[in-house]
């Protein structure tokens, strides 16, 4: 008798690793020698009907086999795929990739196997590449045709009209009812045809990669999705069938499933001879025996049901390929068999790692040219991946990836090259072989490390409709692949998306950015260590030398609001006249001002680093230039309590105005607005505090002798009495904004910014449902907790899942109840759910934050909170066979409509970093990262490459922002740096520079070098602030309360 039995602990069911052995995806690892010998021709049916022969050893595992089809096919994610083929007793079996081909296919000349979809997952989301939905879709397709995939006319009509679509483009009704006439989707398809018609007509404009996603949309929803039936009996001798699935096994009566069995309540699968065996888990409430028997047609029939199921659990449920057990000594007992390949978990990380290559492919049956993310036509966002010239169509992700071409640097000219025009690429200029070295931007980073996000969209390409959101983004942790601008906002409509997230994309190269490349010769390290030797080495010439950089900044980012979109309002009549009149004329006095306090800076700074005649010693010094201005700010305290009014109007403005919406909307996908709209209209408040901090360091490094020490003390009295009126004004508005903020990121909710509501924690948790731990983005304010899943519209929002009150909720550790580690059980009064963290520290945050919560709750006076539209409560017990987290997402309209009501892609928000790195961010971080905002020049390099590139560094938001230099209005590319570890290179790595930090995250390698002792400290106090989450420092009491 054949069993395969799961591990009896609680943790099992769960998907929780009893140790953490050796992954089948480390990197040096290599599959076992294929063994030599006679060659062995067989044929492979393909999805979309073609056959092609391979020749492998006839010894050789199958393996080799299903290797060398998806090796031919350019498949990454091969492992959601199967190789299946009539055994010598006609009885259709799968390839097992474990023993030698010819001891399963007797006679190969004389059979075609067929290369299948054997694995569905719950959600097409989870497919990353285009190649991968592509296929499935042609499985979804067969399946239709040969009856197996059964459902409703409406539904076999939609489905058909989006094959119809990626097969012959846009709608023409002669043209559609001709190809229905030559090809045949369904059985009885004339009855349809019409239909059909009418739905194909919605599609216009649909890419085929586009319809691939909406047909796996619909398809996934269909009972008989994925589906195999394998004909059994009961104990009574009632005729059933049985089939498995990701969640478990399932029983159907003829094509209506009657029973399913969770892989969470299966305690071991056996067969005996013809008799298959399910031993279920105790269950005072269940109704069923504790062993299920079935009787099926024969013991061959019944062995392959059992190996099917085994490699479903395995692929499913498991974090990695179980371990082959030991060979008896004498006798065995049962049958050897186990699953081989990669799990899904380990197939989504290693395409988030991006451990692999892309390429073209053809769609055989499409009349519309589509070739999968490589086209030669760049777009302006950057990709991982530097492209190796302008030809080359395929890509290599790997360690120490490196393009050959390059740009070398001539006597400083820059060559005529608009890198925002279509098409155009920078060509490399002619060099001698000593000109290889690289150096700077010239040299082509490792793909692996190239993650920011580039944002220069110089080129308008022809408009086109927005891209489905793709299920690249649920285990992505490169930030690099989000089809974003860098403030956290959304991307225009006629930006492609970038490979892994969206489909029938193209898109640029990092090596034609001038990020990475940078046209002007670079400096040597001589010619830095020259210059350094130059300026002054006193720690006050630095921190007054940050107040110019940090003012550069600010200055750009008051012209946000008083160049920017002040100039865009005037051109279109979408705003009020009021909310003119509150916005703009309290922000261009502030323009004025701050212009003439930089060039006052300045001016001091060139006399401080000795470039005029004057008495150098008489200028060393800053605190009289502050004191005068900040003196003169006292007068615009006017303008800064308006901007908080200003605030609350242009939001009130855009809720009643949708034409005000879309205008503030379309404005923020312009390149200039690199952070969200209403964050700028804070940044004069949040300025004030900068003043206080620079004032407060220049205070306690002078001793009370320094000539500059009472100027500077008194400077810092004026500031601090300015920052102490405004305090509670900015905590108001910060709450403000960052509810805003949320709500653009969610849908499913109608009133989550209402008075007295304040925000105190967002992050991922992962959610215990009846199909395992599940990943979750959890919201906690102080007086509900929401859990919300990836959305799939095109906007990426979160959608609602549910929502529990904070008061009478507890709070408890259950790492031993449910043997999962950082495991917390939230009882609310109308129900519980179970969480666990990524972490032992993030799970004592959230412990810690929804305590206060809770508390708070408890101690509040005020009635009841408010319940959030649209959120249907979640009573499902994690044990429930049904799939806990699919609440009001099987609505089959929501696949037709999901392209018609399309809202700009949300992919780099806080909360979506959140989401791909599996952390959390508290509001108190969100007020520690306002006061650590930081400006200034960095050289920064890569792991594998040799020179040093400057750029202008922004550091705010928890991001880092480059640009070329401090002029530019716009940044070129980010790095979220939530996730990311900050140290100090260790002597192996060979820097042997000063004053150098590191940032890494997973394989991705950044070295950034400051000028002075002093810069280097303030780079890593501010980043540090970022990489690592603060837990709570303070609680809010009710004085301090966010009410607005």
């Amino acid at each position: 008798m054949g069993e395969i039995e799961q591990r009896p602990t609680p943790g099992s069911r769960l998907g929780a690793p009893e140790n953490s052995g050796i992954s089948t995806l480390e990197r040096g690892q290599k599959p076992p020698p294929t063994p030599s010998g006679k060659l062995v021709s067989i044929k492979i049916q393909m999805l979309d009907d073609t056959q092609e022969a391979f020749e492998v050893p006839q010894r050789a595992p199958g393996k080799v086999l299903l290797d060398a089809v998806c090796n031919h096919l350019n498949l990454v994610e091969g492992d959601y795929f199967g190789l299946e083929f009539p055994d010598h007793k006609k009885i259709t079996v799968w390839l097992d990739l474990l023993k030698p081909i010819v001891k399963q296919i007797r006679r190969p000349k004389h059979v075609v196997v067929k290369f299948v979809v054997k694995f569905f997952p719950p959600d097409h989301t989870q497919l990353q590449e285009e190649l991968t939905r592509y296929l499935f879709a042609l499985q979804v397709k067969q399946d239709l045709a040969q009856g197996r995939l059964t459902c409703n006319d409406s539904s076999a009509a939609l489905l058909i009209s989006h094959i119809v679509q990626s097969e012959i483009g846009d709608f023409d009704e002669a043209l559609d009812r001709e190809h229905l006439a030559k090809n045949k989707y369904v059985p009885q398809q004339d009855a349809l045809e019409d239909k059909i018609v009418e739905f194909h007509h919605n599609h216009i404009g649909q890419t085929p990669a586009e319809s691939d996603f909406q047909l796996l949309e619909i398809a996934r929803r269909l009972e008989m999705y994925g589906i195999r039936l394998h004909p059994a009996k009961d104990r009574e001798g009632t005729k059933i069938n049985l089939a498995v699935a990701n969640t478990g096994i399932l029983v159907f009566q003829g094509f209506t499933k009657i029973n399913a069995f969770n892989w969470a309540k299966v305690r071991k699968l056996s067969f005996k001879r013809k008799r298959f065996l399910i031993k279920l888990r105790p269950d005072a409430n269940s109704a069923y025996q504790d062993t299920l028997e079935f009787l099926m047609a024969s013991r061959d029939f019944c062995k392959s049901f059992w190996k099917i199921c085994v490699e479903h659990h395995a692929f499913f449920r498991l974090f990695e390929e179980p371990k082959p057990k030991p060979k008896p000594v004498l006798f065995s007992r049962g049958s050897s068999f186990r699953f081989s390949g990669r799990t899904q978990k380990q197939v989504l990380d290693y395409v988030k790692e991006g451990g692999h290559k892309k390429v073209q492919f053809e769609r055989k049956h499409s009349k519309i040219h589509s070739v999968r993310s490589l086209a030669s036509q760049p777009t302006e966002l950057n990709s991982e991946v530097p492209e190796q010239s302008q030809q080359s169509a395929s890509l290599t992700f790997g360690e120490g990836a490196e393009s050959p071409g390059g740009q070398s640097c001539q006597q400083g000219k820059e060559p005529k090259v608009s890198p925002g025009e279509p098409g155009s690429r920078p060509s490399p200029a002619p060099r001698s072989p000593a000109d290889n070295k690289q150096v700077d931007g010239a040299a082509s980073a490792p793909a692996e490390e190239e993650e920011e996000v580039v944002k220069d969209r110089t080129q308008q390409s022809k408009p086109r409709p927005p891209q489905p959101s793709t299920g690249s983004l649920t285990g992505s942790p490169h930030l690099s692949e989000l089809s974003v601008n860098s403030q956290g906002g959304v991307a225009p409509a006629h930006v492609t998306l970038s490979p892994n997230l969206s489909p029938d994309t193209k898109q640029t190269s990092p090596l034609i950015s001038p990020l990475l490349n940078d046209q002007a010769c670079p400096r040597t390290d001589d010619e830095d260590e020259g210059r350094r030797k130059r300026f002054p080495t006193d720690k006050a010439y630095f921190i007054a030398k940050e107040v110019s950089t940090t003012e550069r900044t600010y200055l750009k980012d008051l012209e946000v609001i008083t160049s920017w979109f002040q100039s865009t309002v005037s051109k279109e009549d979408a705003m009020p006249e009021t909310l003119k009149s509150l916005i703009f004329p309290n922000f261009e006095p502030l323009h004025k001002f701050h212009t003439n306090f930089l060039k006052e800076i300045e001016q001091r700074l060139a006399l401080w680093e000795g470039r005029s005649n004057a008495q150098i010693r008489d200028y060393q010094r800053i605190g009289d230039v502050m004191l005068k201005n900040i003196q003169g700010m006292k007068h615009l305290a006017a303008h800064l309590w308006k901007h908080s009014e200003a605030l609350e109007a242009l939001e009130n403005g855009i809720k009643s105005s949708r034409r005000l919406e879309n205008f503030c909307r379309d404005f923020e996908l312009q390149k200039v607005c690199y952070l969200p709209l209403n964050t700028f209209l804070l940044r004069p408040l949040h300025r004030l505090m900068h003043y206080k901090q620079v004032l407060e360091r220049l205070c306690k490094h002078h001793p009370p002798s320094h000539a500059d020490f009472r100027d500077c003390r008194a400077a810092l009295a004026e500031i601090t009495e300015m920052v102490a009126q405004l305090h509670g004004t900015m905590i108001k508005m910060e709450n403000f904004q960052k509810l805003h903020e949320l709500k653009k990121d969610l849908i499913g909710i109608d009133n989550l910014v209402v008075p007295g509501r304040e925000f105190i924690r967002l992050g991922s948790l992962s959610k215990l449902s009846g199909k395992g731990l599940q990943q979750r983005m959890f919201f906690l304010f102080n007086d509900v907790l929401l859990y919300t899943s990836r959305g799939l519209t095109a906007s990426n929002q979160l959608k609602v899942h549910g929502q529990l009150p904070l008061y009478g909720m507890t709070i408890e550790e259950s790492e031993d109840e449910w043997g999962v580690p950082h495991c917390l059980t939230l009882r609310g009064q109308r129900q519980s759910i179970i969480v666990a963290a990524s972490s032992r520290s993030e799970m004592e945050k959230w412990v810690e934050d929804i305590q206060m919560a809770i508390d708070l709750a408890e101690k509040s006076s005020s009635p009841a909170p408010e319940f959030l539209a649209s959120s249907p409560p979640d009573n499902k017990s994690p044990d429930e066979a049904t799939a806990a987290d699919q609440e009001s997402e099987d609505d089959l309209s929501a696949s037709r409509t999901s392209l018609e009501r399309q809202a700009p892609h949300r992919g780099n928000t806080m909360v979506h970093v959140c989401w791909h790195r599996n952390t959390s961010v508290s509001m108190v971080d969100f007020s520690i990262a306002v006061e650590n905002q930081l400006s200034g020049n960095l050289l920064r390099k890569f792991k594998n490459s040799n020179g040093w590139q400057k750029l202008w560094v922004v550091f705010t938001n928890f991001c880092l922002f480059f640009y070329k230099s401090h002029q530019d209005n716009h940044p070129l590319a980010s790095l979220p740096l939530l996730g990311y570890s900050l140290t100090i290179p260790s002597e192996s790595e060979n820097i042997h520079k000063d004053y150098v930090f590191k940032l890494h995250f997973k394989s991705h390698v950044y070295y950034f070098r400051a000028e002075s002792e002093y810069t280097f400290e303030r780079w890593m106090e501010v980043i540090r602030s970022a990489t690592s989450s603060a837990s709570r420092a303070h609680v809010l009491s009710h004085k301090e309360s966010l009410v607005y």
